[in-house]
């Protein structure tokens, strides 16, 4: 049969979804995904290999052959139990396209599987950085700019290739260290640190290496480096060597052991926010929402990072709901193991929970990273109210849904969606993705749009107060 399209070229499909380069997967049969070859022939396939050796030549090799294109712009695909990985393994994959006419170059990326890595939190908290200073270059306060939500912001060293580029923190005060988190550019190569050590100082003088700091033959834009605690004021980035004309850097954290202090909570009845922006605030006003739809309520901001079943179950008085905010970053630029702790209560927690966009998503990635991906595009009718709207059909009634028809729009500000839910989920709305959940024994609720937003088209604002309701409800009947 004659192919409506006749351009016989071949393309690679684009392998950056999920797992992207070096991600740390939390499951052993995760779902890999991968976004499609955009052009060539329309009759098309797509062959995967997932294997431990870098040349895809061992024993242990796994092989789809005929992977189906099933999603407009992203295509998936679950490992079976049959094909289960190891833990504490890392693994290479690479996705082709074929077609009747033949196939197109392998796109490789690789992965590590680690599935205790999000068990409990991480104990340690962000260091703040006093000041920092660099060799040279612009922007030096890009590398401790925990504000932009995208992470896209960076300093580079001074072109062409200033030799041995070096970037300084000062702490303040002597701070024990134990962890540091590196961020380069995502987005390719050029720029990524390739041989690097880390010094401590007492006094910005007297310099001594940092032991287990050092890298050598780097291939990865994100690095998570721990070492033997030790305590200095000082600590400098000392670079050695790096891939293209400059040095890059778009964030870097530093954490010292222990745990934050636990909050002063209301004596009244309350709600917990969990701030999921990277500097642990909301993408929303959620405190002000709440608010606004139940007066009698007080709030609490806490950011996610300093969030755990342990932090919980020390407050004075525990809340009667806990939301888990929204975020616009994307979870590989991420230092996901700050989010162990959100992941616990997901996990652990009695309490009533919803979980608004990012906070859907995290629901169903407390039980694996890789259950939600990227889309492939942008869901923002919240920005652009005239393109073509999304329409969230209920599956399962629920009292979470009491004054929203059915069928509904709402605001939507997100590029990820939820594909797997979580264990105990199941899915209560959905348009041509998942739109919302609710945990099958326990309170918990999880949601992709906006109810929060005001806007005149917003129909699915009873959302949160439905929730509020029901929380405190339950938090006030008897045992």
């Amino acid at each position: 049969m004659q192919e409506a399209n006749s351009d016989h070229t071949i393309i690679p499909p684009k392998l950056t979804n999920n797992p992207s380069w070096d991600v740390v997967v939390t499951e052993t049969t995760p779902l890999l995904s991968f976004f499609n070859a955009q052009g060539g022939p329309n009759e098309r396939w797509y062959e995967i290999q997932i294997d431990t050796a870098k040349t895809f030549d061992s024993l242990s090799i796994i092989s789809y052959p005929r992977v189906p294109q099933n999603g407009d712009y992203v295509s998936d695909i679950k490992i079976n139990s049959d094909h289960a990985l190891q833990d504490n393994t890392q693994y290479y994959w690479r996705v082709r396209t074929v077609t009747p006419f033949g196939t197109s170059p392998w796109t490789v990326s690789r992965f590590y599987v680690n599935t205790s890595s999000d068990d409990h939190f991480m104990n340690m908290m962000r260091i703040p950085i006093h000041t920092v200073d660099v060799s040279g270059g612009y922007n030096a306060k890009n590398i401790i700019d925990y504000d932009d939500p995208g992470l896209v912001t960076f300093w580079q060293s001074p072109p062409p290739g200033e030799k041995h580029p070096w970037v300084m923190f000062d702490l303040g005060k002597p701070t024990t260290v134990c962890r540091f988190w590196i961020l380069s550019t995502p987005d390719n190569p050029d720029g990524w640190l390739k041989d690097f050590i880390f010094h401590k100082s007492m006094d910005g003088v007297h310099w001594e290496p940092v032991q287990d700091s050092a890298v050598k033959d780097n291939d990865t834009f994100r690095n998570i480096i721990n070492v033997t605690p030790f305590e200095a004021r000082y600590v400098r980035l000392s670079i050695h060597d790096f891939i293209g004309y400059c040095a890059q850097l778009n964030e870097v954290i530093l954490y010292t052991p222990g745990n934050p202090p636990i909050p002063d909570v209301p004596d009244s009845d309350y709600v917990l926010i969990i701030g999921n922006e990277h500097n642990g605030y909301t993408f929303t006003e959620l405190a002000d929402h709440v608010g606004y739809v139940m007066p009698n309520l007080k709030t609490i901001t806490i950011p996610y990072f300093e969030v755990s079943m342990n932090m919980l179950l020390a407050l004075k008085h525990k809340p009667i709901a806990i939301i888990l905010s929204g975020n616009n970053a994307d979870y590989p630029n991420l230092p996901m193991f700050e989010h162990n702790g959100e992941f616990e209560l997901i996990r652990e927690c009695d309490i009533p929970i919803l979980g608004i966009c990012a906070g859907h998503q995290f629901l169903a990635m407390a039980y694996g990273y890789t259950r939600a991906r990227s889309m492939g595009y942008s869901d923002i009718t919240a920005i652009e109210p005239k393109r073509k709207w999304t329409h969230t059909k209920i599956i399962k009634q629920d009292p979470i849904f009491n004054g929203i028809k059915d069928t509904f729009i709402a605001p939507e500000i997100h590029g990820w969606a939820v594909v797997e839910p979580g264990e105990g989920f199941t899915v209560i709305a959905a348009s041509s993705y998942i739109q919302a959940v609710r945990h099958t024994k326990r309170t918990i609720y999880g949601k992709q749009f906006h109810a929060e937003i005001t806007a005149s088209y917003n129909h699915g604002t009873a959302f949160i107060k439905n929730f509020l309701e029901i929380a405190q409800k339950k938090h006030h009947s008897p045992a």
